[in-house]
């Protein structure tokens, strides 16, 4: 992997120093949150029937969405910026593969997965850095497998930096979001918009995108 650039740099060092109180607060996150359950559920039965690989969650954090994914029938393993972060899912997930990586360079050969869920993992990219990201997603999915992004929607308001508990993060117009996918040789399978819940300051995006088969 290429040196990483400063926002890299920062955004793991922010989330090694953060790894074990994030995982306490992250390892139930998604019982209350029946539609974020629902988006990730019909994300994994697409995944499925494509066959076309195992299906890579990237920025996994602590690794319990990639358990998740697992519990859902994939051949799943996780991704993260963050050494301290995938020690974490090591430890608490050690029958699943954990990673150290970037999303922007990843050590998987082109076209090897069926499915990529980015869970409020592009969230902390600076809006111009981000089409190298799509192109990677797209590098390392096989014609017709899936990606999964969520992240906070910018409600109506331009691409928004936001103060993020853990660094720098921002909000994303949902069409805009799946514009830049389309461009890398994605097409829009359905999308899902939550308002925010009690606690919650900002509505969630989600989108689901499919590999074209021919770029």
């Amino acid at each position: 992997m290429t040196e990483p650039s400063s926002h890299l740099r920062t955004t793991a060092d922010a989330y090694d120093a953060m790894a074990t109180l994030y995982a306490d607060v992250a390892r139930n996150a998604l019982d209350p949150l029946p539609l974020d359950r629902a988006v990730i559920a019909a994300f994994a039965e697409l995944a499925r029937a494509a066959g076309a690989g195992p299906v890579a969650e990237l920025g996994c954090g602590p690794g319990q969405v990639t358990a998740h994914l697992r519990d859902l029938g994939l051949d799943a393993f996780g991704v993260d910026l963050s050494p301290a972060m995938i020690d974490i899912a090591r430890e608490a997930y050690p029958d699943l593969r954990f990673e150290v990586g970037s999303m922007d360079a990843l050590d998987i050969a082109d076209g090897k997965l069926g499915g990529i869920l980015s869970w409020y993992s592009v969230i902390h990219t600076p809006p111009q850095d981000l089409p190298p990201y799509f192109a990677e997603f797209g590098r390392v999915l096989a014609p017709g497998g899936y990606l999964l992004l969520a992240f906070f929607e910018s409600e109506g308001e331009p691409v928004t930096a936001f103060d993020h508990k853990v660094t720098t993060a921002y909000r994303w117009p949902i069409n805009d979001l799946a514009g830049l996918a389309e461009e890398a040789g994605f097409t829009e399978a359905g999308r899902m918009l939550r308002e925010p819940l009690e606690g919650e300051r900002y509505r969630r995006g989600h989108l689901i995108m499919r590999r074209n088969e021919a770029r």
